[in-house]
């Protein structure tokens, strides 16, 4: 019983050491929210997508690399898709996987986050990316699509994103 003690205290205070390493230091979490800003400023961010949630299902945590880069005006959408399609090509077209003109672009604060609402009409779809994007990177992310049951993504802003490696 004393062994057995000794080996959960040790293996707590090694999880709450490993904790506190995780987490950024000040200045670290300056440096990513001026970041964060400089890149919606400019209308040149890339968002790393982790999760998505389904209209009906579980939220899943995506292990392939997903992302959605917007710059120059465009949108290039690397997303995956799971829900229902009302009208869509054979084979299922592009989904949520493509590169294309921003129609509509809106940027505005909303208490302690910035909204970016846009607009792309792919050809095969119309569709409304809706992001909540906070200082520290954090996005919520809420596709609404006129052919689509709509879905739901988290993620964060990459602060060193250089748009000159966009096809990367």
């Amino acid at each position: 019983m004393n062994r057995r003690f000794i080996f959960c205290a040790l293996a707590a205070v090694a999880l709450l050491s490993g904790c506190s390493t995780l987490r950024e230091s000040p200045e670290e979490q300056a440096r990513v929210a001026a970041q964060v800003e400089r890149r919606l400023d400019a209308r040149s961010f890339r968002v790393d997508i982790e999760s998505m949630q389904p209209l009906r299902g579980p939220r899943q945590i995506l292990s392939t690399p997903y992302a959605i880069i917007i710059h120059d005006d465009r949108i290039n959408s690397h997303l995956p898709y799971r829900g229902v399609a009302y009208q869509v090509p054979y084979g299922g077209g592009k989904v949520l996987t493509f590169e294309d003109d921003i129609q509509t672009y809106r940027d505005y604060p909303q208490g302690d986050r910035r909204v970016v609402d846009l607009v792309v009409d792919n050809e095969e779809d119309i569709l409304r990316y809706h992001f909540e994007i906070f200082p520290n990177g954090k996005v919520s992310l809420h596709v609404d699509a006129r052919n689509r049951q709509s879905i739901d993504y988290t993620g964060r802003v990459n602060p060193d994103f250089d748009p000159a490696e966009k096809k990367k």
